[in-house]
């Protein structure tokens, strides 16, 4: 495999560095050095999962210590909670964390938020399940302030390296989610169906920026997707949509990111939902095929 295949211009491509679902604890120890193979084979960032307890996704690492792990072992590509369920954690604390971490990738690390679903982690954590939105609106606005250094009561431990602190991707398709992004967010982060549907999204994003009266560039708009490649048995989940269709093929994928990037996407992340056996051959596959066909374009 040659291991010089870059990003698409225009198009950010990411990937998990391992797949949902994961049943047992070991199948979580090589996301280090699958981290560091995909930025040999060229994805522009990874990105971890958020969940405090095991659930319906499976076990998970906290995604936090798993990307500053995985800083520590590369030099270029990016890295990305998605997403972090932020109304579950202490503001201050993660306004530490995130900048410690902005600090010490120098500059890779990219912020996912979302508000959540599993009412059990928040029973877990002591957090309102009911409030998550007030709190994850709250807790946005705490960062901001803190990365600034605004707070005249606080300062956190250290100042993140970006100025103003690391971008922050927000995530949910509600009008209450869309507006979160408009005030706080560098970009809105979820999943889209297709070309029209990222257009309604850009579309009300633009209506809503319009109307708060914030003076700031147009948000951009970035997507996770579910990727089985041909010849791989996808794992016994309910997957919903997949990139390419039921039966994707190479030129399948790279239309389908090509139509989504002419819509004006701006990243995808990609989870691989296949057995871990086969994960390491399913993300070459992706390098190889889609990701330099994408950049020929």
């Amino acid at each position: 495999m040659d291991e010089s295949v870059g990003a698409s211009d225009g198009l950010r491509l990411g990937i998990a560095p391992h797949r949902l679902w994961t049943d047992v604890d070991a199948e979580l120890d090589d996301v280090v050095e699958t981290a560091r193979t995909a930025e040999q084979l060229g994805f522009d960032h990874v990105i971890a999962g958020s969940h405090v307890l095991a659930g319906e996704l499976g076990v998970t690492l906290d995604p936090v210590v798993m990307l500053s792990a995985i800083a520590g072992a590369t030099s270029r590509i990016g890295i990305v909670t998605s997403v972090l369920i932020l109304p579950l954690y202490n503001p201050i604390v993660l306004a530490h964390q995130t900048a410690t971490l902005d600090r010490l990738s120098r500059g890779r690390f990219t912020l996912g938020v979302g508000t959540g679903w599993d009412r059990n982690e928040f029973e877990g954590v002591g957090a309102p399940f009911e409030a998550r939105g007030k709190r994850t609106d709250e807790h946005l606005e705490a960062l901001g302030t803190l990365w600034w250094g605004e707070s005249s009561d606080i300062r956190i431990g250290v100042a993140p390296r970006t100025l103003g602190g690391p971008p922050v991707w927000v995530g949910g398709q509600s009008d209450a989610a869309l507006r979160r992004a408009v005030r706080f967010g560098a970009a809105w982060y979820g999943s889209v169906s297709g070309p029209a549907e990222l257009g309604r999204i850009r579309g009300r994003l633009a209506e809503l920026l319009e109307t708060s009266g914030i003076e700031r560039e147009p948000l951009q708009t970035n997507s996770v997707a579910f990727v089985v490649p041909p010849g791989f048995t996808a794992i016994g989940r309910d997957l919903g949509r997949l990139l390419g269709g039921p039966e994707a093929s190479a030129g399948s994928i790279v239309d389908e990111l090509g139509a989504l990037r002419e819509a004006g996407l701006s990243a995808c992340s990609l989870w691989l939902p296949v057995p871990t056996a086969a994960f390491a051959d399913a993300m070459a596959w992706v390098a190889q095929e889609v990701v330099r066909q994408l950049r020929g374009r």
